[in-house]
């Protein structure tokens, strides 16, 4: 596994160099563009806007557009003039509770491995964190981009958990939400027995890709049929019947549960 990054955790004046691995693998299932009447794949390439022609990887470069239409070109150096210090550091700034920091600021995992020479220190600040019960607050620099993040114990690693910043995250109220709705009673109490009649521990385990799963099935399918042959669509489960007495529609769903 590739490190996606490389430097050092700054824990008071003590440095810990460590490297990044991310902590996610994608499930998703690569689909080719294709061109639908003779299955020619599609190309992507990068043209030049003014005289329309292709541009290698070699010759591209990163440009801040100045007001008179102009460009500042960056290399990889300039970004790390831009802050040295924290280009190569996650620099924990706090410490506070796991609880402290709501879900939805919670974005991408990655797993903080030690060089050789780092393990003491950075088993000293894994044990210091598992018996505090606290998680580091921290900024780092990843691919020319700030970010927050949190640094917490999961069994023998450090995770490197990047959150955002408040100003990314967008107001609900923004949007339109229902406010000032009348709710009886009786639809509380059912609704709130759904929940308790649904409610397990969380066992990720437990929670496949199933989707992904039937689509590779679908696509097997599909190979093997002859030319001009369509595959049938699998019969569609019997939905509810819709109706707009929402306490029947409560009673339905806990009798379904039950049973």
């Amino acid at each position: 596994m590739k490190a996606v990054w490389k430097g050092s955790i700054s824990f008071g004046l003590v440095n810990i160099p460590v490297r990044l691995y991310t902590g996610v693998s994608s499930h998703r299932i690569e689909l080719d563009m294709v061109r639908e009447k003779d299955h020619c794949p599609i190309q992507y390439v990068r043209v030049c806007k003014k005289d329309g022609k292709e541009v290698p990887w070699e010759d591209i470069a990163k440009g801040y557009q100045k007001e008179n239409g102009d460009y500042v070109i960056l290399d990889k150096k300039d970004f790390e003039k831009a802050a040295p210090e924290q280009t190569h550091t996650i620099d924990i700034f706090g410490f506070i509770l796991e609880d402290e920091v709501p879900s939805k600021y919670l974005e991408k995992p990655y797993i903080a491995e030690p060089t050789k020479e780092a393990k003491k220190t950075y088993a000293l600040l894994r044990e210091a964190l598992r018996k505090s019960g606290k998680v580091g607050l921290c900024k780092f620099i990843l691919r020319t981009t700030e970010h927050l993040g949190i640094l917490k114990v999961d069994e023998d690693a450090i995770l490197l958990i990047q959150i955002r910043f408040e100003d990314e995250l967008v107001d609900p109220g923004e949007t339109k939400l229902p406010v000032n709705v009348d709710i009886s009673k009786p639809e509380l109490d059912m609704a709130l027995s759904i929940i308790n009649q649904l409610t397990e521990p969380f066992d990720p385990s437990k929670y496949k890709d199933t989707y992904k799963e039937k689509l590779v099935e679908m696509i097997k399918k599909k190979a093997a049929l002859k030319p001009g042959k369509k595959l049938e669509a699998p019969e569609e489960k019997t939905k509810p019947s819709v109706t707009n007495d929402l306490l029947e529609q409560l009673k339905a769903s806990l009798e379904a549960i039950k049973n």
